[in-house]
This record gives C-alpha cells, structure tokens and sequence, in this order.
C-alpha cells in the first residue's frame, strides 16, 4: 500500500467531524486469508458453516451480547499484522501530529447475520476514552473492514461532531440516544450526524475516541466482519 498524504480538506474534516473514512487502504488479496480464517473459527466453534447457523447457544443472547461474547471466542492468527500497518500509524500521527501507540493489539468485531430489524433503540453508544483537559485528542481508534458490510449490515455506527458537544448539551444528548422518538429533534439541536460505517472490505474509519459510538443490529443475511485497534497518542519530541 501505498502511504497516504492527506489534503488540508481533509485533516479539517477530521478535526470537525471526528472520523475520517479510508477508501480500500487493504486490497482483498490482503484480507482474502483473515477472511477464510474468521470462517474456519466460527466452523470450529460450531457458530456457523456452510452458509447457515448450526445452533449455537449464541443464538440465545442479546445481540449486543452476541457481539461480544463472538468475538472474544474466534482468535485470527495475524490480525493485527495485517491491518495495523506502519501506513495506518503514519496516517494517524499526520492527522493528530502526535505518534500513535496500540498495547492492546486488534481485535476482531463480529456479529451473525438476522439478528434481528435494525433499529436505532436500545443501542450501546459510549466512548472509549474520556476527554482530557486542554482539549487534546485522547486516542484514536481504527476500524477495518475486513469483508464488504451492507447498510443496516452491523457496522458500528459513530455520532459525528459528539466530540465537540459539552456541558449541559451533552448530557441531554446522551439523554436523547436512549429515547429514539426524541433523536432527531436532539441531533438538530447539538448540530451531530449518526454515521454507519458501511463499505466495502479494505475500508478503514479513524475516529476520535471521544466521539460517540455503538454496535449495530445485523438484519442482513452477511456475517459483519470487521476489527478494531485502539491507539494511544504520544506528544512528538
């Protein structure tokens, strides 16, 4: 891969927006071995082969659960040699001017398709790392798309612009996630845009963890096969 040079429209769309989506920044060639890898674990697993669930006691969890209980158990030899490349951290110290650090490693963000109507209640949104003082970017956290995902496909979905609401908005902004029939008045009001981050396999999503996030519902008939890799910003010397 060639790195990536980001234009000054851009490095200012982060900045406002909080995330910035990569186009195809891994080939499918790249990912084509993780793929058949995720694949091979939920067979060991007895979660799903051949096209089909095979009854696995997920089935029996909330889909949030699900999310997180798949993929704690499915391990993927070469994750984060694959998708957490010297370009992803060049890319991440060019928009933060700052050297990204990851301790944790990637780490694999499945669900199982049909998991129910999507929808934009009961949702989990949280960030990851609280915001400091004196305003600085706390972290940044990638998400690879490792196959194609779908609209309403389980993509984690992120609150644009929820990095720069504080104070009393903020709260009430949170408030407002927790009652959907209420979301769109509270959105226009905080000047904030949910996105999903859909596409196609090689795409990748910088955001700023002090945006707002979730888990998705999967209501399409596609296994969501994406990763994650959370990364701590050091100040450049």
């Amino acid at each position: 891969m060639a790195g990536i040079t980001f234009k000054q429209s851009e490095l200012d769309f982060f900045h406002n927006e909080g995330y910035l989506r990569l186009d195809r920044v891994h080939s499918r060639n790249r990912l084509k071995p993780l793929r058949e890898s995720i694949l091979r674990e939920l067979s060991r697993l007895k979660v799903w082969a051949g096209g089909k669930s095979l009854g696995s006691s997920l089935n029996d969890l909330a889909p949030f659960q699900q999310i997180s209980k798949l993929s704690s158990m499915v391990k993927i030899a070469n994750l984060d040699e694959t998708l957490n490349t010297a370009e992803i951290r060049s890319a991440i110290a060019d928009l933060t001017g700052r050297t990204p650090q990851s301790s944790q490693g990637t780490q694999p963000l499945l669900s199982l398709p049909h998991q129910g109507p999507w929808s934009l209640g009961n949702l989990n949104w949280h960030v990851d790392l609280a915001a400091k003082s004196g305003g600085e970017i706390p972290g940044i956290q990638a998400f690879y798309l490792v196959d194609d995902v779908g609209l309403h496909g389980g993509a984690t979905l992120a609150l644009a612009r929820s990095h720069r609401v504080a104070g009393e908005m903020a709260g009430e902004l949170r408030g407002s996630l927790k009652t959907p029939a209420d979301l769109e008045a509270a959105l226009s009001a905080s000047n904030t845009e949910i996105i999903e981050m859909s596409g196609r396999a090689g795409d990748v999503f910088l955001m700023d963890m002090r945006v707002l996030h979730t888990p998705s519902i999967n209501s399409t008939n596609r296994i969501r096969m994406m990763a994650t890799t959370r990364f701590g910003l050091r100040a450049n010397r």
